[in-house]
């Protein structure tokens, strides 16, 4: 470039007209931006104070008078006192819940249309199931875990081991002799033994069953020697000792069962897996939306009797902020991605 050109430049630079003019171009943007905030701000403040204004659906992606179907039941009653709404529910089973989870997906981000999220729809079937067209991460905004309920380590009594030490020590010794049953191949008690091999190291054969019923009636009967499953329903053949529960997969003692120690407390660190649901909205939904759901859901899991009917269904209820929902899924989702991929787990199995 010539030196008269730099000086003009430099001389251009320096005028304090186009100085001025800068600055006010940049403060006009300032502005136009801080107001733009502003907006956004007081709009979402707006929203909050005038939401809900109408009857708010919650799908449950699985099949009428189950637990998921039953928690909702229980929980939307409470919030809907609280929000001055009603939450109409709409139980569609399908596809291991992602048929109406992906509607859910696909709906106007408004806090009108929420769903009840869990281990299988938002962490396990993705990750088996390459055909479901959403995403468990960005296809939802978590608003609160409501609930979850630990796996247990079950045996049939015939089996010599009463500690969990010692079903390891018996399973290492007879390698590949020992059954594990669960309610079919990518479910959560076929991921627990697969879980429980790769902490242990030992050889155990899994065996899919159509449903927990024949698994646990099999058990019972000797057909299989293992079962890492949710106790739900199972306390009467517990008490009774046909069955022989020699721990709990969780970090705290089970409700129903708190005589039973955890799998840490048993000599296994770590093995811990859990049933859980969650409420979610779809993603875009408005903080200030999100902010007023978790709210009344925390307020609602604080009821003695919302806790007391969670209970009866195995579930121990527990609010979380939308931020620990998010990390806990993902928490989820690394831990059983590296179990999946490690067994080789497939849905044609």
């Amino acid at each position: 470039m010539h030196p008269d050109a730099i000086s003009r430049n430099t001389k251009q630079a320096s005028s304090p007209v186009r100085t001025t003019l800068r600055h006010s171009r940049f403060n006009a943007a300032f502005c136009s931006t801080v107001l733009a905030l502003a907006a956004l701000t007081a709009g979402g403040f707006a929203q909050a104070q005038t939401y809900p204004g109408k009857p708010i659906k919650l799908m449950v992606p699985f099949a009428p008078a189950g637990p998921a179907d039953i928690m909702a039941r229980v929980v939307a009653k409470r919030m809907s006192e609280g929000l001055g709404q009603q939450l109409i529910i709409e139980s569609q089973g399908g596809g291991g819940g992602s048929i109406a989870t992906e509607a859910v997906a696909r709906a106007t981000p408004d806090g009108y249309t929420l769903v009840i999220g869990s281990l299988s729809t938002l962490v396990t079937g993705p990750i088996l199931n390459p055909a479901i067209r959403y995403d468990p991460t960005k296809s939802f905004a978590p608003v609160s875990m409501i609930a979850i309920a630990p796996s247990m380590a079950l045996v049939n009594p015939g089996v010599p081991a009463r500690t969990l030490r010692e079903l390891i020590d018996l399973a290492k010794a007879k390698p590949g002799t020992l059954n594990f049953g669960s309610n079919g191949t990518g479910a959560l008690p076929h991921l627990a033994g697969e879980l429980f091999k790769s902490i242990t190291g030992v050889d155990i054969v899994h065996v899919p069953y159509k449903g927990a019923a024949p698994a646990t009636n099999d058990l019972i009967a000797g057909q299989i020697q293992i079962i890492f499953i949710v106790p739900s329903g199972l306390e009467p053949q517990i008490r009774s000792g046909k069955l022989r529960a020699l721990a709990v997969a969780s970090s705290k003692r089970h409700l129903v069962f708190p005589e039973v120690p955890t799998a840490a407390e048993a000599g296994l660190p770590g093995f811990e897996t859990y049933t859980w649901f969650g409420l979610s909205a779809p993603e875009g939904t408005p903080a200030a939306v999100v902010g007023r759901l978790n709210s009344e859901m925390v307020q609602t899991l604080a009821t003695k009797e919302v806790n007391e009917v969670l209970a009866r269904q195995g579930l121990d209820a527990g609010a979380s902020t939308p931020e620990q929902f998010a990390q806990f899924i993902a928490t989820e989702t690394t831990k059983w991605s590296r179990t999946i991929k490690a067994a080789g787990i497939k849905l044609t199995d």
